[in-house]
């Protein structure tokens, strides 16, 4: 009951405080909310099963790992948008500009396995609230919800929908706001009765884990959309808000990790991406009911925001030959094709990629930068520094593979 009560509380203060018209009005809020709502949306819900599957007892230690590597990665995009902005404007660099053109490419082509991947969770927490967890039924979900936007954006354009990111963020903040209260409360309760311990997770740790744990870079994706937000904001607040946004998502993560561990046993991972409503009701009862609405509502939101995102990179890429309007059709299209073809683990898996690919290019731009901006000090090391980060993007890339083994 307490437990219930705390959820309740949580909800509704940090409901009441993300969309308080004082903060939604600010310029650096609005900035930080874009790439903020991106890192911790489904992340936060697969990531607690998907690690604990991978690593076992280490999965804090995992996620901690990283963590710091996106914030590392974030810093080779915050480094471009400071720096290598001016020369990308001047067209004076061409090999330059050619990588950054790729990584637009890239970055396109990870939107439309990201569209799938926010989909197909959509559709799993929602059949998971149905009382079902049918692969078939998830699949068919998806489709149509994929054939409903595809065509929604060629009739009439997706931009009317963009009202809904701003509630979407609430809630999802909200929604963690409730899980954290509850797993601190569940702790406390626990270490005051002298019941607190450690299940012992029967996780074998191997290079497959590791690969594994590569797959998932997806789970703290999303700061990149700071880039894309030339026309709306300055340079300098862009790279302070993005700071932000990993910083921010970065804690809450660690300190989910840090509460929840105490509730994982060898049931906590398997074949249900949906896993941690399971996980997590032992702490309240209300928490199940409170992920799910959480989870429908933000990644349907989520799939829209992409899918909006792919759709004007199709058009920049193809010199508007291709306008958006047409290209969510081939976006909704292409996310049929991978939901009949891969099951949710590996398009975590193949998004996971198609991001990296987007952030080793990133990185190899941020190391030319790096020797032909003005006003770059200690040129050699920076640029050796994103040269490493192009390796582990590059990693990512060829090694990453599904969660398959949970």
């Amino acid at each position: 009951m307490i437990a219930n009560l705390i959820v309740a509380a949580a909800l509704m203060g940090t409901g009441t405080l993300v969309l308080w018209p004082r903060l939604t009005g600010s310029e650096a809020w609005r900035a930080t909310v874009t790439p903020l709502a991106s890192i911790i949306g489904s992340g936060f819900l697969v990531s607690l099963p998907l690690f604990a599957g991978a690593l076992g007892d280490y999965a804090l230690l995992g996620m901690t790992a990283l963590v710091g590597v996106a914030y590392l990665l974030g810093g080779a995009i915050r480094f471009n948008i400071i720096h290598g902005e001016p020369l990308f404007d001047a067209h004076s660099h061409h090999a330059l500009d050619a990588i950054e053109t790729l990584s637009h490419l890239a970055l396109a082509l990870a939107y439309f396995i990201s569209v799938t991947y926010y989909l197909t969770l959509f559709a799993a927490f929602l059949l998971k609230g149905l009382g079902t967890t049918d692969v078939f039924a998830g699949k068919v979900l998806t489709s149509c919800v994929l054939f409903a936007i595809g065509s929604h954006g060629l009739i009439r354009g997706l931009r009317g929908l963009e009202t809904i990111e701003e509630y979407a963020v609430g809630l999802k903040l909200a929604a963690i706001a409730a899980v954290l209260a509850a797993l601190a409360w569940l702790n406390l309760r626990l270490a005051a009765t002298g019941t607190w311990r450690l299940s012992d997770l029967n996780v074998q740790v191997d290079w497959t884990s590791i690969r594994t744990v590569l797959g998932l870079l997806i789970v703290v994706q999303g700061f990149e959309t700071s880039l894309f937000l030339k026309g709306a904001y300055s340079p300098e607040l862009r790279v302070r808000t993005m700071r932000y946004a990993q910083l921010l998502s970065g804690a809450i993560y660690l300190v989910f990790f840090l509460l929840a561990t105490v509730t994982l046993t060898d049931k906590s991972f398997g074949r249900d991406v949906a896993a941690v409503t399971d996980i997590l009701k032992v702490a309240a009862s209300s928490l199940s009911l409170v992920l799910i609405g959480g989870a429908i509502f933000a990644q349907l939101s989520a799939a829209i925001a992409d899918a909006i995102g792919a759709g004007g990179l199709i058009e920049q890429l193809s010199r508007d030959v291709i306008d958006h309007r047409h290209a969510y059709p081939l976006v909704a299209l292409a996310g049929i094709v991978l939901t009949w073809t891969l099951d949710v683990f590996g398009v975590i898996a193949l998004a996971s990629r198609a991001f990296a690919l987007f952030y080793m290019l990133q990185c190899l731009v941020a190391a030319g930068v790096a020797l032909l901006a003005p006003n770059v000090e200690r040129r050699p090391l920076r640029a050796a520094g994103f040269i490493a980060l192009t390796a582990f993007a590059g990693a990512v890339v060829v090694f990453g593979i599904p969660a398959a083994g949970i």
